[in-house]
């Protein structure tokens, strides 16, 4: 199932599935903002939170968080997984799968309010792992199974404590810190224990020690991505350098200079492959750089602290063809707006289709090629608009449009990305069928 369309059918089925039944209005009322959210996670999010500020007494509304809560985690927002994984785990405290997402995006916040309570949730996640596999011994002879019991509670515990040691340390319990990360390493040695323990090694003074937790989690990184022939290939260069100098005492400075230089070779590997393509690697859409129809480039990082609305189009698309004017509608609004950008990106695999089509069509505005954008944003239906606010973050994602409500919808979208106070009016019961966003 497409990850985008399973959030709508979980809450969906959460509203159907309510322990009381909710009244005709609401059941409407959220049937409606689902069909305007289409398949985007975020514009669900949005729909959802709404209607829950609508209906605070939703009977759903548990349903309701918890659908928002893996959501969030889906799209990465700490913010929200936050919000309503919190409000899960009030509810549900032994839910290992949310405290598993819940602590880090604590964690991530790195203020001491949410240290401490992520401590508390880290401590109880190790507590609840403990409890999984009490009286059991895991004897060596108990086949296959019993190790892969094995090696899930070491991993558990592992990541427990690993936690822990982060929340410790934020908090400036540097000897905890380090006790906590170390006992993480010797349970299940890894990469990120061997770096945490070195964190706060490193800040207490004890550089020697943090340097060796480093050589380990090197050492572990190097191996994770070994290929088969990488033990040979070890015992081929121990068994020259031996030959060359008698010993193996230098073969480590050997390795790492080795590692240095071909990192810096890597890197510039990277740099003459950005001259050819500009966007080469890069991970964050706002670092993109798209040419114009024109023979123009735009860097979308010029842009920072504007609303930036992307119109992902093709010549091909028949709806987007009668979305454009609704877009010209759209545009007229903010023509005063300097902190409004509207980008018409074409994603036609044949650009040399592109001006003729402009011209027949008497479409005036500076077309912008997607030139890799579109993969990187996911972007898989045509039309669609993309919003990103001030902070250079994705605030809103229509897929399709609905005729009579495009104009409406994208200029809230715009006003919230602005931080306007929503002119949206509460949501009518629908009088007659829903009509779907259209997809092409």
């Amino acid at each position: 199932m497409n990850k985008l369309i399973w959030p709508v059918l979980l809450l969906a089925g959460a509203t159907l599935c309510a322990q009381e039944n909710p009244s005709l209005a609401e059941q409407q009322s959220l049937q409606q903002s689902l069909s305007e959210a289409g398949n985007s996670p975020v514009d669900l999010i949005r729909a959802v939170e709404n209607h829950l500020k609508q209906y605070p007494n939703a009977p759903s509304r548990p349903q309701l968080e918890a659908a928002l809560a893996k959501t969030a985690i889906d799209l990465k927002d700490d913010p929200r997984i936050v919000l309503y994984g919190t409000k899960v785990l009030a509810r549900e405290p032994g839910n290992i799968q949310m405290l598993e997402r819940v602590i880090p995006a604590l964690l991530r916040k790195a203020d001491q309010a949410s240290a401490a309570q992520a401590l508390d949730y880290a401590r109880h996640y190790e507590q609840l792992i403990q409890a999984t596999v009490k009286n059991e011994q895991f004897a060596p002879e108990g086949g296959a199974a019993a190790a892969k019991r094995k090696d899930d509670y070491d991993r558990g515990v592992a990541s427990a404590r690993l936690l822990q040691a982060r929340a410790h340390g934020l908090l400036g319990h540097g000897d905890e810190a380090i006790q906590l990360a170390e006992s993480s390493y010797h349970v299940f040695p890894s990469v990120e224990a061997g770096r945490e323990a070195a964190r706060w090694l490193s800040a207490a003074g004890k550089d020697r020690e943090a340097v060796q937790y480093l050589a380990d989690a090197f050492t572990i990184s190097a191996l994770r991505s070994a290929d088969p022939e990488g033990a040979s290939d070890r015992a081929r260069m121990s068994e020259l350098y031996r030959k060359l100098n008698g010993s193996e005492a230098g073969l480590g400075d050997l390795i790492l200079k080795a590692y240095d230089d071909t990192s810096s070779l890597m890197a510039s590997r990277r740099a003459e492959f950005r001259e050819f393509d500009p966007n080469s690697q890069v991970k964050d859409p706002m670092q993109f750089t798209l040419s114009t129809s024109d023979g123009g480039k735009l860097k979308l990082a010029s842009l920072q602290g504007k609303v930036i609305v992307l119109d992902f189009w093709a010549t091909w698309c028949i709806p987007c063809r009668a979305q454009h004017p609704l877009y010209d509608q759209v545009k007229a609004k903010y023509k005063d707006s300097d902190d409004v950008v509207f980008l018409a990106v074409d994603t036609d695999e044949d650009k040399s289709m592109v001006k003729p089509f402009m011209q027949s069509q008497n479409w005036g505005q500076t077309t912008y090629y997607e030139d890799g954008l579109a993969r990187l944003l996911q972007v898989s239906d045509i039309p669609t608009t993309i919003v990103f606010g001030k902070k250079g973050d994705v605030t809103s994602r229509m897929i399709g449009f609905l005729p009579d409500r495009f104009v409406d919808m994208l200029s809230e979208r715009i006003d919230e990305a602005l931080g306007k106070p929503s002119q949206a009016q509460p949501v009518k019961a629908p009088s007659g069928p829903i009509q779907a966003p259209i997809h092409q």
